[in-house]
């Protein structure tokens, strides 16, 4: 007999809302690595899609990983894009990035690309690389997209997933420090959300990926690229170059190794995928429905028999 799973209550992860803000307001130097390392997996996934959209949103690629953008363009050479950062300061400097100077050939040859969040209903994909962990309001995010994608449209997205730094949090239980990191959410939890949403046919997966550092500096440089810790139960107020040398060897000491003495660090990766289906109103003595949902209903082609 199969068991009904219980959408979960809670509202991972557990985030800091103001900490959260004040991270995706932050300019990145560059593309991390490891996102640009996830956004090249993930692009090769979309060789499973049929579905050429005509127009498809990026959601964040200044941190989510400027090159992984790239390489979703040139899958998609013919469809318009939507670029939408989290502030105007970070949109103003994807525009840099991204649009060529207005007397450059390239700038009036090929799909358009708009700055901003897209309309209702008005691309056929949405891309979010590795975003996702660090919303406080995941949910919020989730019906954003949704409220985004045409009928029939597509969501690809990646995140961290719960066993991320699971040797980090060991070191720091090992010290009695404060969490070294939020919690980030179960993949089953994501598909809850998605399902809750609107979304319909959510196929998530995940993978494991570990990382290797000869110095502790390298690896703490590394996390400071990707992320921050946005636990409201983290330490408070600033640490000096003593607490961070505890640190450092309490790093060199505890975490595991690999054969050649390197630290190991272990990243467990989501990817999800699912689609917007054709509105299903519920009926009730009044129901209320979009102009934009009523259309599709409409054109939507109506079975006989």
């Amino acid at each position: 007999m199969a068991q009904h799973r219980e959408t979960s209550t809670a509202k991972p992860p557990t985030i800091d809302a103001v900490a959260a803000q004040r991270w995706s307001a932050m300019l990145p130097k560059a593309s991390p690595w490891l996102h640009e390392e996830i956004g090249r997996r993930m692009q090769e996934r979309l060789e499973w899609i049929k579905l050429q959209p005509k127009a498809w949103a990026s959601w964040g690629p200044l941190r989510s990983g400027m090159a992984a953008h790239q390489l979703v363009r040139q899958t998609y050479p013919n469809a318009a894009c939507q670029v939408v950062e989290h502030d105007q300061t970070l949109l103003d400097a994807a525009r840099v990035a991204l649009q060529p100077d207005w007397w450059k050939p390239n700038r009036w040859l090929g799909p358009a690309i708009g700055f901003g969040e897209p309309g209702e209903a008005s691309v056929d994909m949405l891309w979010s690389n590795m975003g996702l962990h660090a919303e406080a309001d995941p949910e919020s995010v989730i019906r954003r997209w949704h409220r985004a994608l045409s009928i029939d449209g597509f969501l690809m997205f990646s995140c961290f997933g719960p066993d991320t730094l699971r040797e980090l949090r060991d070191v720091y239980a090992l010290l009695g420090w404060p969490p070294c990191s939020h919690e980030f959410t179960d993949m089953h939890d994501w598909g809850d959300m998605l399902v809750q949403s609107g979304f319909a046919e959510p196929v998530m997966d995940m993978e494991r990926i570990t990382l290797t550092y000869e110095q502790p500096q390298r690896l703490l440089q590394e996390l400071r690229e990707v992320g921050r810790n946005l636990h409201p139960e983290r330490a408070a107020g600033l640490r000096g170059r003593g607490w961070k040398k505890d640190l450092e060897l309490a790093l060199s000491e505890n975490l595991p190794k690999d054969d050649e003495g390197r630290m190991m660090l272990s990243f467990e990766i989501i990817y999800g995928h699912a689609l917007k289906p054709q509105p299903r109103p519920k009926v009730a003595s009044e129901s209320l429905i979009s102009v934009n949902d009523m259309r599709a209903m409409l054109r939507r082609p109506q079975k006989s028999g």
